[in-house]
């Protein structure tokens, strides 16, 4: 169904295409140009007049060689010789080692990748999800009720100090008052 749309898609643009380069106006025998068919009889006048040619069949058959001569890699190739190659490889040994122990172990611990724990991680996000949603409440409520507490502390500490503050008044007013009467005090 999408290579339809695309195909569609592709045919439309290609017609707009057409309509610009060649306008609507019909071609030779009347029917509308199409690019495609223009391109596709160039390119077999272009084969046939290469095939005709020895020289360009020549080159054809080196086409592979060019692109090798080409290639950016091909001068490090010609450059660097085998020897040197080898000492590069030889400096780096370390680093290869440590990377060949690093590929094992992860080899090693692939198994633990496929198992159903992590392929079940998903599933259990919406669950973590949740149980922090009720973690969260519950932080809510403890820190209220924290504060409750440190309230009825400071409510209670007040209270033990007037309470204090009104015994040692009273012991006052009772020193005095047996001082009054020659009363001594028992310890």
């Amino acid at each position: 169904m999408e290579k339809n749309v695309e195909n569609d898609d592709f045919e439309m643009r290609l017609h707009a295409l057409e309509g610009r380069v060649y306008g609507e106006r019909p071609n030779r025998t009347g029917k509308p140009a199409k690019c495609s068919e223009s391109l596709s009889r160039i390119q077999a006048a272009l084969t046939n007049t290469a095939n005709k040619r020895e020289r360009v069949k020549i080159l054809h058959k080196k086409i592979e060689d060019l692109l090798k001569y080409l290639d950016p890699q091909f001068t490090e190739h010609i450059t660097v010789p085998d020897a040197m190659k080898l000492e590069f490889i030889l400096a780096e040994e370390d680093f290869l080692l440590s990377q060949a122990a690093l590929l094992e172990q992860i080899s090693n611990l692939q198994p633990l990748l496929d198992s159903s724990y992590i392929r079940d991680v998903p599933e259990h996000a919406t669950k973590l999800q949740r149980l922090s949603q009720i973690h969260i409440k519950e932080q809510d409520q403890t820190e209220a009720q924290s504060q409750e507490v440190k309230k009825l502390f400071e409510e209670y500490n007040k209270m033990m100090f007037l309470l204090s503050k009104q015994f040692t008044h009273w012991d006052e007013t009772l020193r005095k008052l047996e001082e009054a009467k020659g009363v001594r005090p028992v310890e």
